[in-house]
């Protein structure tokens, strides 16, 4: 007598959980030009590595003698699978079942899900989001309706963001639910022409407002990661999103409670590339390519840039340096001549946040012209994102490094530098500073002198000068002891503040003084 009738009814139910949504909504998912699930978890996954847990949940319908007739598989996938040799939880729609609609149908005794157990294996958590949110069908189900309320998996969601890394992979459909995991993450990436993102779609809108929309007019990556900041980055093809969030967990630790993964050195810490004597225009209107200077100063190849379509005056990303992962940001003089606007100042003040969180040194390249003026500024709420962004700078304890290659002023200024921890700060000697540039500054300040003037332009055009031959970084130096290097110097100082930043980095494993928000 052994057990094989339910060690065979066992496979039986869980071949048909393999089986999807059965071969008409495989068909319809490969006719909108999108995976399966299944196909998704194999390119993402380590060979042969996934291991499914939650299997045979789903809705089974029985015969009059009790046995199973048919059963549809619950519409996400959940498990564990390595990534690069590290284990992460992964939880995964399935849109062939029912659209991957969310329904709740657990009770007494309901096994652990895939965000808890990421909480309390401390494994990294990655969502692929191919879902259409909930249905009205599900009240007809459940006999009633519902209240709303904080469910308490959201409690488990908030709570990740501050002890392991959560990446978001929108690979089609992000409704309602979907829609909030998509930013309840430390990043996240869509696919071109097959994702989109909103908490309701083009029925909901044509029913609230009246307007008929298109769901890529409505949310896709021409709204969220371009004008939104909503999502990080863009992906051409399924295939690029997933090898892309691959990448990211690469450079972070699987909890706050370990260090950063260092990979095996392949770059000259000693580089000193003589690019960098001239990368730095004389004339201040011009720009220089901020991507090309962070290529002479971290690990060759390894820069990893997030939300470049959005908030483009600040270039944010993850980097090695002499193998270890670190954070990077300069601004990007070639877009609204590298002012933190309010985009930009959300940018940095995620970026400051995920270092801070993940044990994260900051390599800070700072090109800064101030807090960006103007109406359309202040509309925005600039004040408001530059005092986040003081707020974040000041809570933060990572590591952190920065060069003044050129501009540092104002407020802007301000945010790039932090009086507590392990800070430093080198200058170029390119570098201008103040709590003013000379020429907008010289006309408030003497704007009665000028006016006075019986030429006024040429007054102003003397104070200017006269302002200018005071403002060599080497007299501030005289006052401050300010250290100021040769730029061919910078790879060669980051490698050794990165190496120095480890045993500080090490008394800092654990949860972090600063929450990461969204």
């Amino acid at each position: 007598m052994t057990w094989e009738p339910e060690v065979a009814e066992l496979q039986r139910r869980l071949d048909r959980a393999q089986g999807m949504g059965g071969p008409e909504g495989i068909a319809r998912q490969r006719k909108r030009g999108k995976l399966t699930v299944r196909e998704r978890i194999d390119l993402f996954a380590d060979p042969g590595t996934f291991r499914q847990f939650g299997a045979l949940r789903g809705n089974g319908v029985y015969d009059e003698h009790g046995d199973l007739a048919s059963f549809t598989p619950r519409g996400q996938v959940d498990g564990t699978c390595l990534i690069g040799g590290r284990k992460v939880v992964l939880m995964a729609g399935d849109f062939t079942v029912q659209g991957g609609a969310y329904e709740h149908s657990g009770g007494l005794g309901e096994e652990m899900g895939a965000s808890e157990r990421s909480l309390e294996w401390r494994l990294p958590h990655v969502r692929l989001i191919d879902a259409s949110g909930g249905s009205v069908r599900s009240v007809e189900t459940l006999g009633r309706t519902y209240l709303p309320d904080a469910n308490s998996f959201v409690h488990t969601d908030v709570a990740l963001l501050d002890v392991v890394p959560v990446a978001s992979v929108v690979l089609g459909a992000a409704a309602g639910l979907g829609a909030l995991h998509t930013s309840l993450a430390h990043w996240n990436v869509m696919v071109e022409n097959t994702s989109q993102v909103f908490p309701g779609g083009p029925p909901v809108v044509k029913a609230a407002l009246g307007i008929d929309i298109t769901k890529e007019d409505l949310g896709g990556p021409q709204i969220h990661a371009r004008k939104s900041g909503v999502v990080d980055n863009v992906a051409e093809t399924e295939a690029e999103a997933l090898d892309l969030c691959r990448r990211f967990l690469s450079y972070l630790p699987s909890s706050v409670h370990e260090l950063p993964p260092r990979a095996q050195p392949h770059d000259d810490p000693e580089r000193r590339d003589p690019e960098l004597l001239s990368i730095i225009p004389r004339d201040p209107r011009r720009g220089f390519p901020a991507r090309k200077l962070i290529s002479h100063i971290v690990d060759r190849d390894s820069f990893f840039e997030i939300a470049p379509h959005y908030g483009q005056a600040r270039i944010v990303g993850l980097a090695r340096i002499d193998g270890y992962p670190v954070g990077i940001m300069v601004n990007n003089p070639l877009h609204r001549g590298g002012s933190t606007d309010v985009a930009a100042g959300s940018k940095a003040l995620r970026l400051i946040q995920l270092c801070d969180v993940f044990h994260l040194p900051l390599i800070d390249l700072a090109d800064e012209p101030g807090l960006m003026v103007g109406l359309e500024s202040e509309l925005a709420g600039i004040e408001r994102v530059g005092a986040r962004l003081v707020c974040a700078v000041v809570d933060s304890r990572m590591p952190w490094l920065t060069f003044a290659i050129r501009r540092l002023y104002g407020v802007g200024g301000q945010t790039h530098h932090r009086s507590t921890g392990m800070f430093l700060r080198y200058a170029w000697p390119s570098a201008r500073w103040g709590s003013m540039h000379i020429a907008g500054g010289a006309a408030a300040a003497y704007r009665r002198e000028i006016e006075a003037a019986v030429d006024p332009e040429a007054a102003r055009a003397e104070i200017e000068e006269r302002l200018e031959k005071v403002t060599s970084p080497f007299r501030t130096a005289e006052a401050t002891g300010q250290d100021i290097i040769d730029p061919r110097d910078t790879r060669p100082l980051a490698v050794e503040f990165v190496h120095d930043a480890q045993r500080i980095l090490a008394a800092q494993v654990g949860p972090p003084r600063m929450p990461f928000r969204p």
